[in-house]
């Protein structure tokens, strides 16, 4: 299904759904030049030279193209968009964000990407399951160490009232335990 952009007027013409399916496909592939080149309006499928994308532009499923290129693991895409002004912290049409996309897939490089252009580290899913919670679930140790350094709640308890170390003890990931276990030990109550 294609992006349904509409503009001002609220109707979509073809050349801008062309442009937002081709958008689509760049985040996806991690096409850096391609999206470079569409946002700064210099693309050859742009309209003109001074016609630019819009950098939240998102899909049927709510999904933006920092979340696609941000789940595909494609950091300089992921920087590309940063960069043009994509918002970090956009949720898709289930309430999940960038930076729990690239936790849950493993992707250290985008999600310190993601920090370093102001990414909500607290920021949770619809059930309350924050970046930190994911990473330790899937035994994401680079990224549960990350998420930690930038401030993530250790403590923080999803709407089931799991936090991170219980959560990645449910799913048998040892490794997360281990670096969560040693950090609560270190952090005050």
């Amino acid at each position: 299904m294609q992006p349904r952009p509409s503009n001002s007027s609220g109707t979509i013409d073809d050349a801008t759904l062309d442009i937002a399916a081709r958008m689509f496909v760049m985040a996806r592939h991690g096409d850096a030049a391609g999206l470079r080149a569409s946002l700064s309006g210099t693309s050859p499928s742009s309209a003109s030279p001074s016609t630019t994308s819009p950098v939240n532009l998102r899909d049927h499923k709510g999904d933006s193209l920092l979340m696609v290129a941000a789940y595909h693991g494609h950091t300089t895409a992921v920087d590309i968009l940063l960069t043009h002004g994509a918002d970090p912290d956009i949720r898709n049409h289930h309430g999940q964000t960038a930076i729990a996309g690239a936790a849950f897939k493993g992707h250290v490089e985008v999600v310190e990407s993601l920090l370093r252009h102001g990414a909500n580290v607290e920021g949770s899913s619809p059930e309350g399951q924050t970046a930190l919670m994911i990473a330790a679930m899937f035994n994401r140790t680079e990224i549960v160490s990350l998420l930690l350094a930038h401030g993530a709640n250790i403590r923080a308890r999803s709407n089931n009232g799991s936090t991170a170390i219980e959560a990645a003890t449910a799913l048998n990931a040892p490794d997360t335990v281990a670096i969560l276990a040693e950090h609560l030990a270190k952090t005050p109550p």
